[in-house]
């Protein structure tokens, strides 16, 4: 096949993928979040189910199995995918990062467009470096992390550490962008941008959610993800090159691949051409050694070359490939950051010991332990949640739970009857359940408590019988009690307590979220009854 052929296969590869990434992040939600009555969506009688294979790309990346499997040794579904990708690697090379990874796609793209460095520069960046070897040494810490019981594979995995970016901070910063944009429009008192700002905000609203979606330090995620972007300026694809720990897993495959770069010495006149367009730093000039290990599979270096003395063929039989320089310090701080890892979360007491009260998980859950081994941190359950309850934990689950899903009242509340977080969870550290076992058995989260010096009723402030009224079990688990209570001016009241019967709270939160006590509740959940674990629970 021409290398033109090879180039524009790629190229057309890498959109689709790019494109259908975006489409499954698009459809990660309920497809009925507008002018719907949420009676009929959410029911006791039907479990929720997202109609796409969100889960597709998660399934794909190899390190998402593996960790899985090492960790909580478990067989995720759809790890067949994983292993096809493997295969492909060990036959073909890393095709994957070339034609497939849609973060690999938007590093192409970000070093294609005006790139910064040209001639010489480009030259000089694209030359093979010992920086390389950091993304050995971050396999290495995750994996050996992930053996110990401690899985923190997500927080760099490509395909999570992207997922993350776009649903928790991209998408949700650029639908409070043009809310804000279509309200001015709105306002204006010319007809014709009345008529475009409510034509555009129906065309947005379902990309980029139909309110505004808050989630806990997506700031931060998206800090992180623009320095990540904006370090290709500095090297081509410094991500995929430097720091992408699936790259090196599918390096180190990559050794006995039969497609392999042929060099022509004689006809090479050192143009250099080659390096200018390697992605990878693969050192594809004729005279030096060919990183097998390190090529991306563009095909841009046989595609420049003008006088046809680089070719890619298929060897056979198959032989190794030189092996990828790892080096030595990589290796060994790779092992003693992974062995060291587990240990350091545990300093906390989190884990040791009964965990922060505002750590709330969703429904379904495993036990912390077994959570932590599994969970990718990935933000599909986030992104899936009607409510936007589940949001990025920071501190509350300690350094071994950074990003972690955790439940914030205060922005959402867990919907009595719905469950897709559990159907979304690509590892199953939430448990898939149905509906009528999140009910029945019925599944806790955590147990709510009255503080009765905000309470408006118990301060004698004011009558409110709101978190009563709000409450989905049945029978209800806050109750009232009428008495009279002395309100501050002296006068005698008669008002309706709420008291809550621990037995049958589920820790839903839709009271707190309800509360109209403003700031801090006055009535909150805690952890403690959770269902998923025998420590954390409360005495009666």
């Amino acid at each position: 096949m021409k290398a033109k052929h090879l180039v524009w296969a790629r190229r057309i590869s890498q959109t689709f993928f790019l494109l259908l990434f975006l489409f499954l992040l698009i459809e990660s939600r309920l497809p009925q979040d507008i002018f719907v009555d949420y009676s009929l969506v959410f029911s006791a009688e039907q479990d929720l189910a997202l109609d796409q294979p969100i889960k597709f790309f998660f399934e794909l990346s190899p390190l998402v199995g593996l960790s899985s499997l090492v960790s909580g040794y478990r067989i995720i579904n759809g790890i067949l995918w994983g292993a096809g990708v493997l295969i492909l690697t060990v036959l073909l090379g890393r095709v994957f990062c070339g034609f497939v990874c849609p973060f690999g796609t938007i590093h192409h793209l970000v070093s294609w467009v005006k790139p910064s460095l040209k001639g010489d520069l480009m030259v000089k960046a694209n030359q093979k470096t010992r920086s390389q070897r950091i993304k050995y040494f971050v396999l290495i810490a995750l994996f050996v992390g992930a053996v110990m019981g401690l899985n923190m594979v997500g927080l760099l995995d490509p395909i999570s550490f992207l997922f993350r970016s776009l649903a928790l901070s991209v998408l949700p910063g650029v639908g409070v962008g043009l809310r804000a944009l279509f309200d001015v429009m709105a306002s204006s008192d010319i007809k014709v941008f009345n008529y475009l700002s409510y034509g555009a905000e129906v065309m947005a609203s379902p990309v980029f959610g139909y309110s505004d979606q808050a989630y806990q330090g997506a700031w931060f995620i998206g800090v992180l993800f623009l320095i990540i972007l904006f370090l290709n300026r500095i090297r081509p694809r410094f991500w995929c090159r430097t720091l992408c720990p699936l790259g090196a897993l599918l390096g180190l495959c990559a050794r006995v691949s039969i497609l392999r770069l042929e060099k022509d010495h004689d006809k090479c006149t050192n143009c250099q051409l080659c390096v200018k367009s390697c992605q990878g730093a693969a050192s594809p000039i004729p005279g030096e050694k060919w990183e097998n290990a390190e090529c991306l599979a563009c095909f841009n270096c046989f595609h420049a070359c003008p006088e046809n003395a680089l070719s890619f063929r298929f060897s056979w039989p198959p032989g190794l490939n030189p092996r990828p320089d790892m080096g030595r310090r990589a290796v060994l701080g790779g092992l003693v950051a992974g062995v060291s890892f587990p240990f350091l979360g545990r300093l906390d007491g989190q884990l040791s010991k009964v965990s922060d009260p505002r750590l709330i998980r969703p429904p379904g859950s495993l036990p912390e332990d077994d959570f932590l081994t599994l969970c990718q941190r990935c933000g599909l359950c986030m992104k899936a949640c009607p409510t936007n309850v589940i949001n990025p934990a920071f501190t509350e689950a300690g350094m071994a739970g950074f990003w972690t899903p955790r439940l914030i009242m205060t922005m959402g509340y867990c919907e009595y009857t719905c469950t897709l977080c559990g159907g979304v969870c690509p590892t199953g550290a939430i448990e898939n359940i149905s509906v009528k076992e999140k009910i029945r058995r019925p599944i806790k989260i955590g147990s709510a408590y009255v503080d009765r010096g905000r309470c408006l009723p118990w301060s004698g402030n004011a009558p409110c019988i709101v978190c009563e009224e709000h409450c989905p079990t049945s029978p209800k688990a806050i109750y009232l009690k009428e008495e009279r209570v002395i309100a501050p001016d002296g006068k005698t009241m008669a008002v309706q307590l709420p008291f809550v019967d621990l037995r049958k709270c589920t820790g839903c939160g839709i009271c707190e979220n309800k509360c109209p006590v403003m700031g801090l509740a006055a009535i909150r959940i805690i952890a403690a009854g959770e269902s998923r674990s025998l420590r954390n629970q409360i005495l009666l």
